[in-house]
């Protein structure tokens, strides 16, 4: 796993040990960046269920301003840690050790991108998006990540669904919460 362009392009990242972290595969985050590729310059990420961290430190890699990385397991926030600094970007990062849904639901915080990538099989997208896109500013992204087969989380108010992108076992399935100038 490594990063795959901007500032830190090329530099390996580690994954916490163990089957509860599920890495995206390059080319998925590859598609994936490349169409939010206009959105990334100064923006404010948010990477719930971070895991190894590498899709916000990817984001931080290709010109995000800020990124913040929420995850409840204490192996993934080494690694989180670790990686940043490989990488040289932890002065633009937050690393918070808690529950996914207790940060999203509590934060006074909004982001320009929230990257959602919890455990698959356990319902958490359909939980955790309505929850996110209040979090949202306007022109934002999220960008959910879920297992082939499942049904696309449906838009919560104020979102709309931008693409849905099928990888072997992986879906991906961008929102967008429209500027206040454009239409829905």
């Amino acid at each position: 796993m490594r990063v795959i362009t901007g500032i830190a392009r090329g530099r390996r990242l580690s994954t916490p040990e163990g089957l509860d972290v599920r890495p995206t595969t390059d080319k998925v985050k590859e598609a994936v960046f490349s169409a939010v590729q206009f959105e990334l310059e100064g923006a404010v990420v948010l990477d719930l269920f971070a895991g190894s961290g590498q899709m916000g430190i990817e984001a931080l890699s290709r010109g995000a301003s800020r990124a913040v990385f929420v995850d409840n397991s204490a192996r993934s926030i080494k690694c989180i840690t670790d990686n940043l600094r490989e990488t040289k970007l932890i002065s633009q990062a937050e690393i918070i050790s808690r529950d996914s849904f207790d940060y999203i639901r509590l934060t006074a915080s909004s982001f320009d991108i929230i990257i959602l990538d919890p455990p698959y099989n356990c319902g958490h997208i359909d939980r955790v998006l309505p929850l996110a896109s209040q979090k949202l500013n306007a022109g934002g992204s999220i960008i959910c990540e879920y297992e082939s087969g499942a049904q696309a989380p449906e838009a919560p108010d104020g979102l709309v669904v931008r693409k849905t992108y099928k990888y072997g076992k992986i879906n991906v399935t961008i929102y967008r919460k429209p500027d206040d100038d454009e239409e829905e």
